[in-house]
């Protein structure tokens, strides 16, 4: 059976590990290091691909690395993606099948952070690199608001107990500025306290739930009234629509 645990690396960035206990796939191996390392230690593990969510450098850093050490593993990502070590060019609708891990995962294109990125998921799980945070979402580096939601409400459309492999611990930064744009949401104000003890323990606070999501992050309830009206008193902008919501939103947070 087919497990998921994260490598730490750098900062606050995560590297997923997708294993059956005899191969294993690496999500955004920024970290070359951070492989190598986890590799040794578990020796019964072969790798035969890595996953690769857009081209920041934090996301792809370690694959040339990685690839020199295993030359036969299969390099997956975005067909238009600036990075250019990708052996299997990726586009919106795909499907990939990695056959050592009996695994199959389906791709969407999500511009929004950068304009080449994709996530993978399937029923279960959703690997959506930077596009979407627990209780945030990524900075708007290439895209438009209009592109940008239109990527999130792609991934509203997926099952409400799909989880959550975010590519960075910022959950308790975004439940900040979530709670100074909506104060009386008592689910964010609850998830606050869990997050918090967690990080207290140092304890990683992904995945999360689709389900969760709708409830406490803002960037997925930019048709929500309430939080509509805080955002307008906010920005002092008229906000007609969920596109200038989420614009005015992401606007806000940039500043927080």
């Amino acid at each position: 059976m087919n497990q998921v645990i994260a490598l730490k690396a750098f900062e606050d960035n995560y590297i997923w590990v997708i294993h059956n206990s005899k191969y294993c796939v690496f999500v955004d191996p920024g970290d070359a290091g951070a492989v190598q390392t986890f590799l040794a230690q578990n020796p019964a593990l072969s790798p035969v691909a890595i996953l690769i969510t857009h081209h920041h450098w934090d996301h792809t850093q370690g694959v040339t690395e990685i690839k020199k050490c295993f030359p036969a593993i299969t390099v997956y990502g975005p067909a238009n993606s600036p990075f250019k070590a990708i052996d299997k060019p990726l586009i919106d609708g795909d499907t990939i099948n990695i056959q050592a891990l009996q695994l199959t995962l389906d791709i969407w294109h999500t511009p929004g952070h950068t304009l080449d990125h994709i996530v993978y998921f399937n029923q279960q799980w959703l690997f959506c690199g930077d596009t979407l945070f627990s209780a945030g979402c990524g900075r708007m580096f290439e895209g438009t608001p209009e592109l940008y939601s239109s990527s999130l409400n792609k991934l509203l459309t997926l099952p409400d107990n799909i989880k959550i492999y975010c590519t960075h611990e910022y959950t308790q930064a975004n439940i900040r500025f979530a709670i100074s744009v909506e104060p009386t949401n008592q689910q964010l104000i609850q998830y606050q306290y869990n997050v918090n003890q967690l990080r207290a323990q140092n304890k990683i606070t992904l995945p999360t739930t689709l389900a969760l999501e709708k409830q406490i992050n803002p960037f997925l309830r930019c048709n929500n009234h309430k939080l509509v009206e805080q955002i307008r008193l906010q920005s002092k902008q008229p906000l007609q629509n969920p596109i200038e919501t989420f614009a005015a939103l992401r606007a806000l947070k940039d500043k927080f």
